[in-house]
């Protein structure tokens, strides 16, 4: 059985097509994507002005972030266990401030009872149900 002869034009479409999806998509993209600034230019003035207010409190908390990731990659440990231990020291630490303040209502409450001369109460209502 005779070879078959080597098909020029069919590999010269395919090398063409993949060249032009491979180049040619990316530079589509980049063509059509617009930039940070023409994007900034479309907004209305007000969001324009909230932009540019919350752009350095945006800017620190990205610092921020990549501060900790800095951080929790000096570690031995995976990034996802040190991010949870940091998101669980958050969390723990938001729940004593929420105690110090409700301690502190408390105290305000009793205070202003005691100057008012009314009886006081006890520190947990009783539930109702």
């Amino acid at each position: 059985m005779p070879k078959k002869p080597f098909n020029w034009r069919l590999w010269t479409k395919m090398i063409v097509g993949g060249g032009a999806i491979c180049v040619g998509g990316p530079a589509f993209t980049y063509w059509v994507m617009p930039t940070d600034e023409e994007l900034f230019k479309k907004y209305n003035p007000e969001l324009q002005k909230k932009s540019l207010e919350r752009r350095d409190e945006r800017q620190q908390e990205f610092d921020d972030f990549v501060t900790r990731l800095k951080q929790a990659s000096k570690s031995d440990k995976p990034i996802w266990v040190v991010q949870a231990e940091h998101i669980k020291q958050a969390q723990d630490k938001h729940k004593e401030e929420q105690s110090r303040i409700q301690k502190e209502i408390e105290a305000r409450r009793e205070e202003m009872r005691r100057e008012a001369g009314l009886q006081q109460q006890p520190s947990s209502p009783p539930s109702r149900r």
